[in-house]
């Protein structure tokens, strides 16, 4: 990159707008699987294109490009104006009333992060190279500024990995920590293996829950690359739209998403379905990047003992070890997930926020939020399922 004088930084409002390869460059350098698929700009089009992330359902793409003389780009930062806080994952909802109360607007605010997406990934993409740092700070510069122009109460920095969450806080962002589960493959090269692991109760629990959850004559098929079909994203849709309606009201992604992934991202993409005298019954989304399998969105048309283990954590599992990944990272909450060698982690998140007032009340809360994270993962690691040395195998 040559004299920061020089570059420009823009905002965009469609990713068709912007170069796919230009994004990506900066988004997964360096290899033909994406380590984080989510941010690739086939799956962050698919979301604006099929309707999903829209300035009418609240996720007004803002997108932040930093360009050079010549046209390319030295970075880029996936951005959106929100109207809601829904979908992130990250909760403000007591922020945003409290600052409501008091007669601010919170709403609008600016968002950067992955609709709909609870998975770690940078979320300030410079290009790799001898300038990626001072291109990182121009980009939160200019998220600042931007944010002053358009007069929103904040801009919010969500699943950061920890070395950016580290380097906002340092330019004065706030920090907060939550946590999630996450499985690491410890060189395993069958099930059994991580079985091997566990502790001799814990153990038989898991095999019994695997023989409980197949029951009934149900099978388990891995569905990706180009096996992925319209039927497959019929029959997950019905699944996802059930679940869906009973969480939320209504589900995030639209019908149109699944067929721009299934026809952009097939490689990237596995569905781990279950079917019962023929016909799917549940599934479960996931993505595949470099590393990890990361697991999304689950739903299902019958319930039985244990199969949203079976398909959401121990299939996975079972495809992590096959691919040799390193990890899954089975998405948000669910400390249920610690029995079956989920163990917990820090997520973290950083916030601006434009009143100093508020600013300085929220970083109070923050820091008590902070002591209380790390306290609760170290209770629950003291509970993990692996075997201890000494302990019977």
């Amino acid at each position: 990159m040559g004299d920061a004088e020089q570059v420009v930084m823009k905002v965009v409002p469609r990713m068709e707008e912007i170069p796919a390869a230009a994004w990506d460059a900066c988004a997964n350098p360096g290899g033909e699987v994406p380590d984080v698929p989510f941010l690739s700009h086939a799956f962050l089009k698919a979301l604006e294109e099929s309707g999903s992330a829209t300035a009418r359902t609240g996720w007004a793409p803002h997108h932040l490009i930093l360009e050079e003389p010549d046209g390319s780009l030295a970075g880029v930062v996936p951005m959106y104006m929100k109207s809601h806080s829904q979908g992130e994952y990250v909760f403000d909802y007591g922020w945003a009333d409290a600052f409501e109360r008091a007669g601010g607007n919170y709403y609008p605010k600016l968002q950067v992060s992955v609709p709909f997406t609870p998975a770690t990934s940078r979320r300030i993409l410079a290009r790799p190279g001898l300038f990626q740092e001072r291109t990182e700070d121009q980009l939160t510069a200019g998220m600042i500024e931007l944010a002053r122009q358009l007069e929103v109460s904040s801009v919010h920095l969500t699943f950061l990995p920890e070395n950016q969450w580290t380097r906002l806080g340092e330019l004065g962002f706030l920090q907060r920590t939550d946590q999630q589960f996450h499985w690491l493959n410890n060189g395993y090269e069958t099930f059994d293996g991580f079985l091997d692991d566990l502790a001799s109760r814990k153990r038989k629990n898991l095999r019994k829950e695997r023989a409980r959850a197949l029951e009934n004559g149900i099978e388990i098929e891995w569905v990706t690359g180009s096996d992925l079909t319209e039927t497959h994203w019929d029959a997950f849709f019905e699944f996802y739209t059930d679940t869906g309606m009973r969480k939320w009201g209504s589900p995030y992604l639209t019908r149109e998403f699944f067929s721009m992934i299934g026809e952009t991202m097939a490689d990237e993409t596995l569905l781990i379905m279950a079917k019962r005298e023929g016909r799917y019954i549940a599934g479960a989304l996931n993505f595949v990047g470099s590393e990890t399998l990361f697991g999304r969105n689950w739903g299902c048309i019958e319930h039985h003992p244990f199969l949203h283990f079976e398909v959401c954590y121990y299939q996975a599992i079972d495809f992590a070890i096959t691919r040799g990944l390193k990890k899954v990272e089975a998405g948000a909450q669910g400390a249920h997930k610690l029995a079956r060698g989920y163990l917990p982690t820090h997520t973290y998140s950083a916030h601006y926020i434009a009143n100093p007032s508020f600013r300085e009340a929220v970083e109070h809360y923050l820091e008590q939020e902070r002591r209380h994270i790390d306290h609760d993962i170290a209770a629950l690691s003291r509970h993990a399922p692996f075997r201890q040395s000494g302990d019977e195998t």
